[in-house]
């Protein structure tokens, strides 16, 4: 008998939601689920019905707990850099989606789990999250990139901070760090997500898309081939029917009905 999932796709009104479903294990990423994870986005970046994702993990304690300790504990160092490429791969796959990612983090968000959390573009946290990178108290360093995300999102310092010390953060305090968007009542916590997703999807797709591409890109460029490129998507957006519905509609004083082209 084939072992069940340890991903979860339900698909509903042009959102996916993407479950890790690992609740006895408090949703810890081995290397099925990682592969699985990389699998299902592949599979949502083409579908046309899907215009949005929300992310989040199975039962009441865990968004992810991070990686499986015991998948861990028997790497050799030729394996350990092999699974932390993966990982790397599969959640910059995450990163780069061109349909707008939010993560639904109910409970604790660890070490892989939050780096899970980091690669998606915005964040909702129940009020009971936790969030950290305590991979230093297992003698290792994050390794799905949590290294360069976490500075991203906080600020150099109090990434060093947290990651020196393992230090793990409440829902109120990744939020006043800029590590969560937002913190809701835990009963609350998928239909904040939802709300995050229809907000963007609101909007032009074509230039949520863009907007994906430009803000990402631009913190892999130096700072004039940023501007280049925001100048590029902004043209490209000029022509097409979309801005011209945007547009339009502003002055109308009327919502606009974008179609994506």
């Amino acid at each position: 008998m084939a072992k069940p999932s340890t991903i979860c796709v339900e698909r509903s009104d042009g959102v996916a939601t993407v479950r890790v479903n690992r609740p006895e294990k408090l949703n810890a990423l081995n290397a099925r689920a990682v592969q699985e994870l990389g699998e299902a986005f592949d599979e949502l970046r083409s579908d046309d019905r899907v215009r949005g994702v929300i992310v989040t993990g199975s039962g009441e304690k865990a968004f992810a707990a991070g990686a499986d300790i015991t998948e861990l504990a028997e790497l050799s160092p030729v394996a350990a850099r092999k699974m932390s490429r993966r990982g790397q791969d599969v959640l910059g796959g995450i990163e780069s989606c061109p349909k707008p990612v939010v993560a639904a983090i109910g409970g604790h968000a660890l070490g892989g789990g939050c780096e899970l959390a980091m690669a998606c573009h915005l964040r909702v946290a129940s009020d009971d999250a936790k969030l950290g990178l305590p991979e230093v108290r297992l003698g290792l360093i994050p390794g799905y990139g949590g290294t360069v995300r976490l500075a991203r999102l906080v600020g150099l310092g109090r990434a060093v901070e947290m990651i020196l010390t393992g230090e793990v953060v409440d829902a109120r305090h990744a939020l006043e760090i800029g590590l969560v968007n937002a913190v809701v009542p835990r009963a609350e916590l998928l239909a904040k997500a939802r709300e995050r997703i229809d907000a963007v999807l609101a909007n032009g797709p074509l230039a949520v898309r863009m907007a994906l591409e430009a803000t990402y890109g631009a913190e892999r460029l130096p700072i004039d081939e940023a501007f280049r490129l925001e100048s590029f998507a902004f043209g490209l957006l000029a022509s097409t029917e979309d801005m011209k519905e945007g547009t339009r509609a502003f002055l109308e004083r009327r919502k606009a009905e974008f179609e994506g082209r």
